[in-house]
Protein backbone atom coordinates (compact mmCIF):
# COMPACT_ATOMS: atom_id res chain seq x y z
CA UNK A 1 0.00 0.00 0.00
CA UNK A 2 2.86 2.37 0.87
CA UNK A 3 4.55 1.62 -2.46
CA UNK A 4 1.39 2.48 -4.34
CA UNK A 5 1.03 5.68 -2.35
CA UNK A 6 4.61 6.60 -3.13
CA UNK A 7 4.10 5.92 -6.83
CA UNK A 8 0.99 8.10 -6.89
CA UNK A 9 2.87 10.90 -5.17
CA UNK A 10 5.77 10.58 -7.60
CA UNK A 11 3.38 10.69 -10.58
CA UNK A 12 1.62 13.71 -9.08
CA UNK A 13 4.96 15.45 -8.55
CA UNK A 14 6.03 14.81 -12.16
CA UNK A 15 2.72 16.04 -13.55
CA UNK A 16 2.41 19.08 -11.31
CA UNK A 17 5.86 20.22 -10.13
CA UNK A 18 6.11 23.51 -8.28
CA UNK A 19 6.41 26.27 -10.88
CA UNK A 20 7.53 29.86 -10.59
CA UNK A 21 6.41 32.56 -13.00
CA UNK A 22 8.71 35.59 -13.30
CA UNK A 23 7.30 38.98 -14.28
CA UNK A 24 9.43 42.00 -15.06
CA UNK A 25 7.87 45.47 -15.15
CA UNK A 26 9.65 48.81 -15.02
CA UNK A 27 12.95 47.28 -13.96
CA UNK A 28 11.31 45.32 -11.14
CA UNK A 29 11.30 41.53 -11.30
CA UNK A 30 8.61 39.67 -9.46
CA UNK A 31 7.76 36.00 -9.39
CA UNK A 32 4.74 33.95 -8.46
CA UNK A 33 4.85 30.43 -7.16
CA UNK A 34 2.15 27.97 -8.26
CA UNK A 35 1.95 24.99 -5.95
CA UNK A 36 1.16 21.44 -7.18
CA UNK A 37 -2.27 21.52 -5.54
CA UNK A 38 -3.18 24.77 -7.30
CA UNK A 39 -2.06 23.30 -10.63
CA UNK A 40 -4.20 20.18 -10.02
CA UNK A 41 -7.26 22.30 -9.20
CA UNK A 42 -6.72 24.39 -12.36
CA UNK A 43 -6.35 21.23 -14.51
CA UNK A 44 -9.54 19.78 -13.04
CA UNK A 45 -11.41 23.03 -13.82
CA UNK A 46 -10.18 23.01 -17.43
CA UNK A 47 -11.19 19.35 -17.83
CA UNK A 48 -14.66 20.10 -16.43
CA UNK A 49 -15.08 23.04 -18.82
CA UNK A 50 -14.07 20.89 -21.82
CA UNK A 51 -16.40 18.09 -20.74
CA UNK A 52 -19.31 20.48 -20.34
CA UNK A 53 -18.62 21.98 -23.78
CA UNK A 54 -18.68 18.52 -25.38
CA UNK A 55 -21.90 17.63 -23.57
CA UNK A 56 -23.59 20.90 -24.60
CA UNK A 57 -22.48 20.42 -28.22
CA UNK A 58 -23.88 16.88 -28.29
CA UNK A 59 -27.20 18.13 -26.94
CA UNK A 60 -27.29 20.88 -29.55
CA UNK A 61 -26.66 18.41 -32.38
CA UNK A 62 -28.88 15.50 -31.35
CA UNK A 63 -31.67 16.90 -29.20
CA UNK A 64 -33.46 18.88 -31.98
CA UNK A 65 -34.20 15.64 -33.84
CA UNK A 66 -35.83 14.21 -30.74
CA UNK A 67 -37.73 17.46 -30.33
CA UNK A 68 -39.09 17.20 -33.88
CA UNK A 69 -40.27 13.64 -33.26
CA UNK A 70 -41.89 14.65 -29.97
CA UNK A 71 -43.53 17.66 -31.61
CA UNK A 72 -44.94 15.47 -34.41
CA UNK A 73 -46.34 12.99 -31.90
CA UNK A 74 -47.86 15.85 -29.91
CA UNK A 75 -49.63 17.12 -33.04
CA UNK A 76 -51.01 13.65 -33.80
CA UNK A 77 -52.23 13.24 -30.20
CA UNK A 78 -53.90 16.63 -30.42
CA UNK A 79 -55.73 15.64 -33.61
CA UNK A 80 -56.86 12.41 -32.01
CA UNK A 81 -58.35 14.35 -29.14
CA UNK A 82 -60.05 16.68 -31.60
CA UNK A 83 -61.60 13.81 -33.51
CA UNK A 84 -62.78 12.15 -30.28
CA UNK A 85 -64.33 15.40 -29.05
CA UNK A 86 -65.98 16.00 -32.41
CA UNK A 87 -67.48 12.51 -32.46
CA UNK A 88 -68.75 12.94 -28.91
CA UNK A 89 -70.43 16.22 -29.79
CA UNK A 90 -71.78 14.71 -32.98
CA UNK A 91 -73.32 11.83 -31.05
CA UNK A 92 -74.97 14.26 -28.63
CA UNK A 93 -76.30 16.41 -31.46
CA UNK A 94 -77.60 13.36 -33.32
CA UNK A 95 -79.61 12.07 -30.34
CA UNK A 96 -81.27 15.48 -29.95
CA UNK A 97 -81.84 16.14 -33.63
CA UNK A 98 -83.54 12.79 -34.22
CA UNK A 99 -86.17 13.74 -31.65
CA UNK A 100 -86.92 17.08 -33.28
CA UNK A 101 -86.82 17.32 -37.06
CA UNK A 102 -85.86 15.34 -40.13
CA UNK A 103 -83.65 18.23 -41.25
CA UNK A 104 -81.50 17.87 -38.16
CA UNK A 105 -81.27 14.13 -38.82
CA UNK A 106 -79.90 14.79 -42.30
CA UNK A 107 -77.41 17.27 -40.85
CA UNK A 108 -76.20 14.63 -38.41
CA UNK A 109 -75.60 12.15 -41.24
CA UNK A 110 -73.64 14.81 -43.07
CA UNK A 111 -71.48 15.39 -40.00
CA UNK A 112 -70.81 11.68 -39.74
CA UNK A 113 -69.56 11.59 -43.32
CA UNK A 114 -67.32 14.57 -42.65
CA UNK A 115 -65.91 12.98 -39.53
CA UNK A 116 -65.09 9.83 -41.50
CA UNK A 117 -63.13 11.98 -43.93
CA UNK A 118 -61.33 13.80 -41.11
CA UNK A 119 -60.44 10.45 -39.52
CA UNK A 120 -58.94 9.28 -42.80
CA UNK A 121 -56.81 12.44 -42.97
CA UNK A 122 -55.69 11.84 -39.39
CA UNK A 123 -54.78 8.21 -40.17
CA UNK A 124 -52.84 9.42 -43.19
CA UNK A 125 -50.71 11.64 -40.96
CA UNK A 126 -50.16 8.79 -38.49
CA UNK A 127 -49.04 6.46 -41.30
CA UNK A 128 -46.30 8.83 -42.39
CA UNK A 129 -48.30 10.86 -44.86
CA UNK A 130 -48.83 8.17 -47.49
CA UNK A 131 -52.06 9.01 -49.33
CA UNK A 132 -53.25 5.91 -51.16
CA UNK A 133 -55.29 5.98 -54.38
CA UNK A 134 -58.44 5.18 -52.42
CA UNK A 135 -57.54 6.88 -49.18
CA UNK A 136 -60.71 8.88 -48.50
CA UNK A 137 -63.52 6.35 -48.40
CA UNK A 138 -67.15 6.74 -47.29
CA UNK A 139 -70.29 4.69 -47.83
CA UNK A 140 -71.59 6.12 -51.11
CA UNK A 141 -70.52 6.41 -54.76
CA UNK A 142 -66.90 7.50 -55.46
CA UNK A 143 -65.62 10.46 -57.38
CA UNK A 144 -61.98 10.75 -58.46
CA UNK A 145 -60.38 14.08 -57.56
CA UNK A 146 -57.08 14.83 -59.32
CA UNK A 147 -54.94 16.11 -56.47
CA UNK A 148 -52.10 17.49 -58.54
CA UNK A 149 -49.58 20.13 -57.51
CA UNK A 150 -51.20 22.69 -59.81
CA UNK A 151 -54.55 22.16 -58.09
CA UNK A 152 -53.28 23.22 -54.67
CA UNK A 153 -53.72 26.92 -54.01
CA UNK A 154 -51.04 29.22 -52.67
CA UNK A 155 -50.39 28.70 -49.00
CA UNK A 156 -52.65 30.96 -46.97
CA UNK A 157 -55.00 30.93 -44.03
CA UNK A 158 -58.44 30.82 -45.62
CA UNK A 159 -61.35 29.72 -43.44
CA UNK A 160 -64.28 29.02 -45.75
CA UNK A 161 -66.98 31.68 -45.77
CA UNK A 162 -69.67 29.01 -45.66
CA UNK A 163 -68.47 27.99 -42.22
CA UNK A 164 -68.51 31.47 -40.69
CA UNK A 165 -70.92 32.09 -37.87
CA UNK A 166 -74.04 33.65 -39.40
CA UNK A 167 -75.76 34.64 -36.21
CA UNK A 168 -73.98 35.40 -32.98
CA UNK A 169 -77.18 34.79 -31.05
CA UNK A 170 -77.52 31.13 -32.10
CA UNK A 171 -77.85 28.95 -29.01
CA UNK A 172 -78.66 25.34 -28.22
CA UNK A 173 -78.35 22.78 -30.99
CA UNK A 174 -77.77 25.37 -33.69
CA UNK A 175 -74.88 26.78 -31.71
CA UNK A 176 -73.39 23.30 -31.25
CA UNK A 177 -73.66 22.65 -34.98
CA UNK A 178 -71.82 25.90 -35.67
CA UNK A 179 -69.09 24.94 -33.20
CA UNK A 180 -68.63 21.53 -34.86
CA UNK A 181 -68.41 23.11 -38.31
CA UNK A 182 -65.76 25.58 -37.15
CA UNK A 183 -63.74 22.82 -35.46
CA UNK A 184 -63.88 20.73 -38.62
CA UNK A 185 -62.58 23.69 -40.59
CA UNK A 186 -59.83 24.29 -38.02
CA UNK A 187 -58.79 20.65 -38.28
CA UNK A 188 -58.52 20.88 -42.07
CA UNK A 189 -56.47 24.08 -41.75
CA UNK A 190 -54.05 22.35 -39.36
CA UNK A 191 -53.65 19.32 -41.64
CA UNK A 192 -52.99 21.59 -44.59
CA UNK A 193 -50.34 23.52 -42.65
CA UNK A 194 -48.51 20.29 -41.81
CA UNK A 195 -48.64 19.11 -45.43
CA UNK A 196 -47.36 22.47 -46.69
CA UNK A 197 -44.50 22.49 -44.16
CA UNK A 198 -43.41 19.00 -45.22
CA UNK A 199 -43.59 19.89 -48.91
CA UNK A 200 -41.52 23.05 -48.32
CA UNK A 201 -38.86 21.10 -46.45
CA UNK A 202 -38.56 18.64 -49.35
CA UNK A 203 -38.43 21.50 -51.85
CA UNK A 204 -35.63 23.08 -49.82
CA UNK A 205 -33.52 19.95 -50.21
CA UNK A 206 -34.18 19.92 -53.98
CA UNK A 207 -33.14 23.56 -54.24
CA UNK A 208 -29.83 22.74 -52.55
CA UNK A 209 -29.05 20.17 -55.27
CA UNK A 210 -29.17 22.96 -57.91
CA UNK A 211 -31.82 20.97 -59.81
CA UNK A 212 -34.71 22.83 -58.18
CA UNK A 213 -38.38 21.91 -58.10
CA UNK A 214 -39.52 23.50 -61.38
CA UNK A 215 -37.80 20.92 -63.59
CA UNK A 216 -39.14 18.04 -61.51
CA UNK A 217 -42.69 19.38 -61.40
CA UNK A 218 -42.77 19.91 -65.17
CA UNK A 219 -42.05 16.24 -65.73
CA UNK A 220 -44.85 15.05 -63.47
CA UNK A 221 -47.98 16.97 -64.35
CA UNK A 222 -50.31 14.00 -63.89
CA UNK A 223 -49.77 12.76 -60.38
CA UNK A 224 -53.15 11.18 -59.65
CA UNK A 225 -54.90 11.69 -56.38
CA UNK A 226 -57.23 10.38 -53.69
CA UNK A 227 -60.85 9.34 -53.97
CA UNK A 228 -63.32 11.51 -52.06
CA UNK A 229 -66.73 9.93 -51.49
CA UNK A 230 -69.95 11.60 -50.38
CA UNK A 231 -73.59 11.21 -51.26
CA UNK A 232 -74.35 12.57 -54.75
CA UNK A 233 -70.69 13.42 -55.43
CA UNK A 234 -70.55 11.01 -58.37
CA UNK A 235 -72.99 13.17 -60.30
CA UNK A 236 -71.37 16.40 -59.18
CA UNK A 237 -74.50 17.50 -57.28
CA UNK A 238 -74.61 18.57 -53.65
CA UNK A 239 -77.51 18.70 -51.24
CA UNK A 240 -76.42 22.05 -49.83
CA UNK A 241 -73.82 24.79 -50.44
CA UNK A 242 -72.15 23.81 -47.17
CA UNK A 243 -71.65 20.24 -48.40
CA UNK A 244 -70.19 21.46 -51.70
CA UNK A 245 -67.83 23.85 -49.86
CA UNK A 246 -66.70 21.12 -47.48
CA UNK A 247 -66.00 18.71 -50.36
CA UNK A 248 -64.00 21.38 -52.15
CA UNK A 249 -61.98 22.13 -49.01
CA UNK A 250 -61.20 18.44 -48.49
CA UNK A 251 -60.02 18.21 -52.10
CA UNK A 252 -57.69 21.17 -51.53
CA UNK A 253 -56.20 19.59 -48.39
CA UNK A 254 -55.85 16.24 -50.15
CA UNK A 255 -53.98 18.00 -52.96
CA UNK A 256 -51.58 19.47 -50.41
CA UNK A 257 -51.02 16.07 -48.84
CA UNK A 258 -50.37 14.48 -52.23
CA UNK A 259 -47.93 17.28 -53.04
CA UNK A 260 -46.01 16.65 -49.81
CA UNK A 261 -46.02 12.88 -50.40
CA UNK A 262 -44.68 13.31 -53.92
CA UNK A 263 -41.78 15.61 -53.02
CA UNK A 264 -40.86 13.51 -49.98
CA UNK A 265 -40.77 10.44 -52.24
CA UNK A 266 -38.43 12.26 -54.65
CA UNK A 267 -36.09 13.34 -51.83
CA UNK A 268 -36.05 9.85 -50.26
CA UNK A 269 -34.70 8.43 -53.54
CA UNK A 270 -32.17 11.14 -54.38
CA UNK A 271 -28.43 10.24 -54.46
CA UNK A 272 -27.47 12.31 -51.42
CA UNK A 273 -25.25 10.02 -49.31
CA UNK A 274 -21.48 9.54 -49.41
CA UNK A 275 -20.30 7.37 -52.35
CA UNK A 276 -17.38 5.87 -50.39
CA UNK A 277 -17.88 3.83 -47.24
CA UNK A 278 -14.67 5.05 -45.57
CA UNK A 279 -12.97 8.38 -44.98
CA UNK A 280 -12.30 10.00 -48.36
CA UNK A 281 -10.95 13.19 -49.89
CA UNK A 282 -11.96 15.24 -52.93
CA UNK A 283 -9.15 15.22 -55.50
CA UNK A 284 -10.81 16.85 -58.52
CA UNK A 285 -13.88 19.08 -58.82
CA UNK A 286 -16.75 19.14 -61.29
CA UNK A 287 -16.47 21.40 -64.32
CA UNK A 288 -13.57 22.85 -66.29
CA UNK A 289 -10.13 21.52 -65.33
CA UNK A 290 -6.74 20.62 -66.81
CA UNK A 291 -6.89 17.09 -68.19
CA UNK A 292 -4.31 14.89 -66.42
CA UNK A 293 -3.39 13.10 -69.69
CA UNK A 294 -3.12 15.76 -72.40
CA UNK A 295 -2.56 18.72 -69.98
CA UNK A 296 -5.20 20.78 -71.77
CA UNK A 297 -8.38 22.36 -70.42
CA UNK A 298 -11.31 19.94 -70.51
CA UNK A 299 -14.74 19.43 -69.01
CA UNK A 300 -15.10 17.06 -66.05
CA UNK A 301 -18.63 15.62 -65.70
CA UNK A 302 -18.16 14.50 -62.11
CA UNK A 303 -15.82 14.61 -59.14
CA UNK A 304 -12.82 12.44 -58.26
CA UNK A 305 -12.61 10.95 -54.78
CA UNK A 306 -9.48 9.39 -53.33
CA UNK A 307 -9.14 6.81 -50.57
CA UNK A 308 -7.21 3.55 -51.10
CA UNK A 309 -7.24 0.36 -53.20
CA UNK A 310 -10.38 -1.77 -52.68
CA UNK A 311 -12.13 0.92 -50.61
CA UNK A 312 -15.88 0.13 -50.54
CA UNK A 313 -17.93 2.10 -53.06
CA UNK A 314 -21.49 2.55 -51.76
CA UNK A 315 -24.79 3.55 -53.36
CA UNK A 316 -25.68 7.16 -52.56
CA UNK A 317 -29.41 6.44 -52.78
CA UNK A 318 -31.89 3.61 -53.35
CA UNK A 319 -32.60 2.52 -56.89
CA UNK A 320 -32.08 -0.06 -59.62
CA UNK A 321 -28.77 -0.92 -61.28
CA UNK A 322 -29.15 0.20 -64.92
CA UNK A 323 -25.56 -0.62 -65.98
CA UNK A 324 -22.77 -2.77 -64.55
CA UNK A 325 -19.76 -3.43 -66.75
CA UNK A 326 -16.96 -1.79 -68.72
CA UNK A 327 -17.47 1.54 -70.47
CA UNK A 328 -14.98 3.46 -72.58
CA UNK A 329 -13.06 5.97 -70.48
CA UNK A 330 -14.87 4.91 -67.30
CA UNK A 331 -13.32 1.45 -66.98
CA UNK A 332 -15.45 -0.77 -64.75
CA UNK A 333 -18.55 1.27 -63.97
CA UNK A 334 -21.89 0.94 -62.16
CA UNK A 335 -24.87 3.17 -62.95
CA UNK A 336 -27.87 3.35 -60.59
CA UNK A 337 -31.27 4.67 -61.65
CA UNK A 338 -32.94 6.43 -58.69
CA UNK A 339 -36.17 7.28 -60.52
CA UNK A 340 -37.66 10.70 -61.31
CA UNK A 341 -34.87 11.19 -63.89
CA UNK A 342 -31.93 10.90 -61.44
CA UNK A 343 -28.95 8.57 -61.98
CA UNK A 344 -25.57 8.15 -60.30
CA UNK A 345 -22.38 6.67 -61.81
CA UNK A 346 -19.39 5.04 -60.09
CA UNK A 347 -16.36 4.58 -62.36
CA UNK A 348 -12.74 3.23 -62.40
CA UNK A 349 -13.80 0.35 -60.13
CA UNK A 350 -11.43 -2.53 -59.47
CA UNK A 351 -14.36 -4.86 -58.77
CA UNK A 352 -18.14 -4.75 -59.38
CA UNK A 353 -20.40 -6.34 -56.75
CA UNK A 354 -23.81 -5.89 -58.43
CA UNK A 355 -25.52 -6.84 -61.67
CA UNK A 356 -27.86 -5.00 -63.99
CA UNK A 357 -31.44 -5.08 -62.71
CA UNK A 358 -30.48 -5.43 -59.04
CA UNK A 359 -32.50 -3.39 -56.58
CA UNK A 360 -30.21 -1.71 -54.07
CA UNK A 361 -30.64 0.37 -50.95
CA UNK A 362 -28.71 3.39 -49.79
CA UNK A 363 -25.29 2.37 -48.48
CA UNK A 364 -25.13 -0.97 -50.34
CA UNK A 365 -21.63 -1.77 -51.62
CA UNK A 366 -21.63 -1.69 -55.44
CA UNK A 367 -17.90 -2.24 -55.98
CA UNK A 368 -14.34 -1.55 -54.87
CA UNK A 369 -12.11 1.44 -55.62
CA UNK A 370 -9.61 0.87 -58.43
CA UNK A 371 -7.94 2.53 -61.40
CA UNK A 372 -9.49 0.94 -64.50
CA UNK A 373 -10.20 2.95 -67.63
CA UNK A 374 -8.80 6.42 -68.20
CA UNK A 375 -7.27 6.82 -64.76
CA UNK A 376 -3.90 7.81 -63.30
CA UNK A 377 -4.31 6.08 -59.95
CA UNK A 378 -6.80 4.49 -57.55
CA UNK A 379 -9.82 6.75 -57.09
CA UNK A 380 -13.58 6.94 -57.69
CA UNK A 381 -14.99 9.04 -60.50
CA UNK A 382 -18.53 9.90 -59.30
CA UNK A 383 -21.27 11.52 -61.40
CA UNK A 384 -24.91 12.56 -60.84
CA UNK A 385 -27.26 12.94 -63.81
CA UNK A 386 -30.77 14.36 -64.10
CA UNK A 387 -32.72 13.95 -67.33
CA UNK A 388 -29.53 12.99 -69.24
CA UNK A 389 -27.66 16.08 -68.03
CA UNK A 390 -24.75 15.98 -65.53
CA UNK A 391 -24.87 18.05 -62.35
CA UNK A 392 -22.26 18.87 -59.73
CA UNK A 393 -22.27 15.95 -57.25
CA UNK A 394 -20.88 18.21 -54.52
CA UNK A 395 -24.21 20.06 -54.41
CA UNK A 396 -26.00 16.74 -53.80
CA UNK A 397 -23.53 15.83 -51.04
CA UNK A 398 -24.16 19.20 -49.38
CA UNK A 399 -27.92 18.68 -49.59
CA UNK A 400 -27.48 15.23 -48.11
CA UNK A 401 -26.13 16.79 -44.91
CA UNK A 402 -29.70 17.98 -44.24
CA UNK A 403 -31.25 14.55 -44.90
CA UNK A 404 -28.89 11.79 -43.76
Amino acid sequence: MKKKTMKVRELFSRLFPERQIYHRSGGTVRYFTISPSQQAILAAAVAAAVGWSLYATANLVFMPKQGVVASGQYEIDKYERWVQELRARDALSRSQLVERTEAFQEATVDFERRHQTLEVLLNTLQNGGELEAAALRGNDAPLLVNASIDEADRRQSRPSSSYQETNATNVGLRGQIGDIQREQQAFLDEVEEIAVDRAEQARGVLRLTAVGTNRIGNNNQEMGGPIVEFASLASGEFESPEEAAFAERVAQVAARMEEARYYEDVVSNLPLADPVGVTWRLTSNYGLRVDPFNKRPGWHNGIDIGAYWNAPITATGPGTVSFAGTKSGYGRMVEVDHGHGFKSRYAHLKRINVSRGDTIAIGDVVGAMGSTGRSTGPHLHYEVWFNNKPYDPVEFLKAGKHVH
